[in-house]
């Protein structure tokens, strides 16, 4: 049995309040919004320290299956496993079956410490010593939760009252305050006992599973049932999909947090945010010496407190204050920073509309297990792709029934089949694909291949692939 901390990471979630640059199909935990990782990759890096953590145990989905390893694989991280949700159905479950992974993988007197894989937090003394007071309080049964000082009266964060001290130095739970009004959060904050509900969590396996047998039976029977009708495959552990189907769909805070006696409170300064308006990124990020926060790609002339990111185009924001521009390759966002917690609604116009509501879904760069692709340009009967392949990979064996493709490598080696032919083609150097044949794609080197890819045919649509052979299990 283990005597460090197996962390826990959530990593299924859809959000979308971060438009243009989180989509339904590419999160926020899994796109850079201004630095070199993804939110992934750094609660992956909170992780890393194996004097403290065993290796991380990952909650998705099927969509993200490839995000997460590939993800991992940059950072060099090391995980348990890798644990697929075949249906959404809350916190709860999630928590549920990775609580009994981790006793199978680890002891079942394991403690467990639940993370968001969108947060962003700062990682210092406060937030280690924090953890430690967690962990006290974990071992003497509690089961516990980390609330964050607020520094404002925020409407969007529900509350936690905190009670008597425990000899851990935690403090009892006096109760939960659902998202309030402003004066009442104002009230709040005034009182200094009240603390936001951060979503992060610290438990003992065998007093989760018994608090969840108490208060959450029917959840905890659908996560012992999925588990054990997991299958392995490759990386990735599915859970039975008829078990977990029959899970309530509800949250760790309802199932048992708000019913138990046994709740337990870590009052938390370290900087901490859920990063779930561009408000919020704009808080948490470099502010230059005009209180600005931008990204590469752009040039701000006489602004103000704003927050002005771009993956595209180069964008130029001139003598404005409190505003919002985000660039992705194929939409701008623009509003007033106080506005910006009304992305949300601004996201569920366009996806009513059967014109734009492609852009709520799927972002222009998608990722594959081997690498992936950015959308460049599509029109009638044609479509430019920028191709990306991780070096080792290679693509399916696979052909389509209505296009034809070009191949031009712009960076790297490609190792291309065609028919029964293959060859190498470097840097400048290009292949027909035609419609019907038999083809693959690898990259044998050991720097990223890039090349453009010219699609002409009468449909050009993801599910023309006919995969005869796979490496990743999909044909």
């Amino acid at each position: 049995m283990t005597t460090k901390i197996v962390p826990i990471i959530l990593a299924g979630g859809r959000g979308t309040r971060l438009w243009p640059l989180s989509r339904a199909t590419a999160p926020k935990q899994f796109i850079r919004l201004i630095g070199n990782r993804t939110l992934f990759q750094d609660a992956l890096e909170r992780v890393s320290d194996r004097t403290f953590y065993e290796p991380a145990i990952i909650v998705t989905n099927e969509e993200f299956r490839f995000l997460v390893a590939e993800q991992a694989r940059e950072l060099g991280s090391d995980l348990s496993s890798i644990v697929l949700e075949p249906v959404a159905r809350n916190t709860a479950a999630a928590i549920a079956c990775a609580a009994v992974v981790a006793a199978e993988n680890f002891g079942e007197n394991a403690i467990i410490q639940v993370l968001a894989s969108d947060h962003e937090i700062v990682v210092d003394e406060t937030y280690r010593n924090a953890n430690l007071t967690a962990l006290a309080a974990a071992a003497d049964g509690k089961l516990v939760t980390f609330g964050i000082t607020p520094t404002e009266p925020l409407t969007g964060y529900g509350y936690i009252e905190a009670g008597d001290v425990l000899p851990s130095g935690a403090h009892a739970v006096r109760r939960f305050v659902e998202k309030p009004a402003r004066n009442a959060a104002a009230e709040m904050l005034a009182a200094g006992r009240y603390y936001w509900n951060s979503g992060m969590f610290m438990f003992a396996v065998p007093m989760l599973l018994a608090e969840l047998e108490s208060h959450a039976s029917e959840v905890l029977k659908a996560a012992n049932l999925a588990v054990s009708g997991a299958v392995q495959d490759l990386d990735f552990l599915r859970l039975d999909r008829s078990a977990i189907e029959k899970s309530p769909d509800i949250s760790i805070d309802y199932a048992i947090m708000e019913r138990t006696s046994r709740a337990a409170v870590v009052p938390s300064a370290f900087k901490w945010s859920d990063l779930g308006s561009w408000d919020s990124v704009w808080k948490t990020g470099a502010q230059d010496e005009s209180d600005n926060v931008a990204s590469v790609n752009t040039t701000l002339l006489g602004t103000r407190s704003s927050l002005v990111i771009s993956q595209g185009p180069h964008v130029v924001v001139g003598s404005l204050e409190n505003v919002v521009v985000v660039a992705s390759e194929d939409a701008v966002y623009v509003g007033r920073m106080e506005d910006s917690q009304e992305v949300g609604q601004v996201v569920k116009h366009l996806g009513s509309v059967p014109a734009t509501s492609s852009l709520t879904e799927v972002h222009p760069t998608c990722y594959r297990p081997w690498g992936g692709y950015t959308s460049v340009l599509t029109g009638d009967r044609f479509q430019v792709k920028r191709i990306f392949v991780s070096p080792g990979k290679k693509l399916s064996l696979q052909k389509h029934h209505h296009r034809s493709e070009h191949w031009i490598v712009v960076k790297g080696t490609a190792e291309v089949t065609v028919g029964n032919t293959a060859k190498l083609l470097r840097e400048n150097e290009s292949i027909y694909v035609p419609v019907g044949e038999i083809h693959r794609l690898s990259n044998p080197g050991k720097i990223m291949l890039e090349l453009i890819e010219v699609q002409t045919g009468s449909y050009l649509g993801e599910d023309d692939i006919i995969r005869t052979a796979d490496e990743f299990g999909r044909s």
